[in-house]
């Protein structure tokens, strides 16, 4: 049984003039125990809105959310009677977040151990006493704390980020989670110190057989520390398949974008020029793409698209399996699916058109 399978998740939010718009569209996975999904975009392609409703942050518009098999439908809405009260707290139980900003996730008025007892005391069925300062301290040790007992006694402004980050993981470990969301969990960390975050996350998932949802935008740590991956834009998935057919042999044109913007240090001069007019592409102009509506028939992307045909402004693409190869893109793998037009024999046979649109 999957940990967690969400099925066409949408989120609406309402803008003033009553209409809205559309962060998330149809989203659909399956996340197994053992597992890293990572999920991929630049800013804005709606990431964040998806670990906000998996969270129960956000109430989605439509769509299902199974949690080891039961709906989790319910339990956004305060004031709820008890039985989904607890159903609600059974949910929060099971699936935990990890913030991208340790500092702001941790209250500063109160000490280490403060925030590992709550949940403890809350979802871990432990009483006040020696064996809850027990299981606090067995917390910190799992995470590389030591000595635990000085860093329970501690705040959180007396702790690096990194420590401050290890304590929000423990935290989240505290209620013996299945599902475990990690938004954006380095990005505001030091450079020297997230490739030991990255690694205890992944310790972690194998040692609690945890399912792991990685928010990324970093599609290097995203390849190396995740079996599968989605890349996302704006609110849809665009591509996805294994980690190392993503990211070294991508179909979709965003994806290869996004790849070529990636730094490498063993690149020459020349493939850096490259890079940066890759990167100069990706910071196509916003206004373009919010005169479009999300609900707009053709692909969302052909705006900032180098290969957009007519058909890209007819109608949305599938997201058909990828059996060959595109324009500079290596051969796809199985599980490999891209949602372009390129991918269709028929339509990538019909002349290319002079302008993104």
């Amino acid at each position: 049984m999957s940990a967690l399978t969400v099925t066409d998740l949408t989120v609406d939010y309402r803008q003033r003039g009553g209409s809205r718009f559309r962060a998330v569209d149809a989203l659909s996975f399956a996340l197994e125990p053992g597992q890293t999904l990572a999920l991929v975009g630049e800013s804005g392609s709606g990431k964040s809105t998806v670990v906000r409703t998996l969270s129960r942050f956000v109430k989605p518009s439509a769509g299902e959310i199974l949690l080891r098999g039961v709906d989790a439908a319910d339990g956004v809405e305060r004031g709820l009677p008890r039985g989904r009260r607890a159903k609600r707290k059974a949910y929060h139980k099971t699936m935990q977040l990890v913030f991208q900003d340790p500092f702001a996730s941790l209250n500063p008025m109160h000490t280490v151990a403060h925030h590992l007892r709550r949940p403890l005391l809350l979802h871990g069925g432990h009483r006040r006493g020696p064996k809850l300062e027990a299981a606090v301290l067995d917390l910190l040790r799992s995470v590389n704390l030591t000595p635990a007992e000085d860093v329970a006694r501690k705040h959180p402004h007396e702790l690096s980020g990194g420590q401050r980050q290890r304590v929000a993981i423990a935290r989240a470990l505290a209620t013996d989670p299945k599902v475990l969301l990690a938004d954006e969990p380095v990005s505001m960390l030091d450079v020297s110190i997230r490739l030991e975050i990255l690694n205890l996350l992944d310790r972690l998932k194998q040692d609690r057989d945890l399912a792991l949802l990685y928010v990324t935008h970093d599609l290097a740590t995203a390849r190396h520390f995740s079996s599968q991956i989605m890349v996302m834009y704006r609110g849809e998935v665009v591509e996805r398949g294994p980690s190392d057919q993503v990211i070294l042999h991508p179909a979709h044109p965003y994806t290869r974008m996004l790849a070529a913007a990636a730094p490498d240090p063993t690149v020459s001069r020349a493939a850096l020029a490259e890079a940066r007019a890759q990167r100069a592409a990706l910071r196509d102009t916003r206004a373009a793409e919010h005169r479009e509506s999300v609900l707009d028939q053709g692909c969302r992307f052909r705006s900032r698209c180098p290969f957009a045909m007519p058909v890209c402004a007819t109608r949305p693409p599938d997201l058909p399996a990828v059996k060959g190869s595109v324009p500079g893109a290596g051969a796809g793998g199985a599980g490999h699916a891209a949602r372009c037009w390129l991918l269709d024999e028929s339509a990538a046979a019909a002349p290319a058109a002079d302008s993104a649109d």
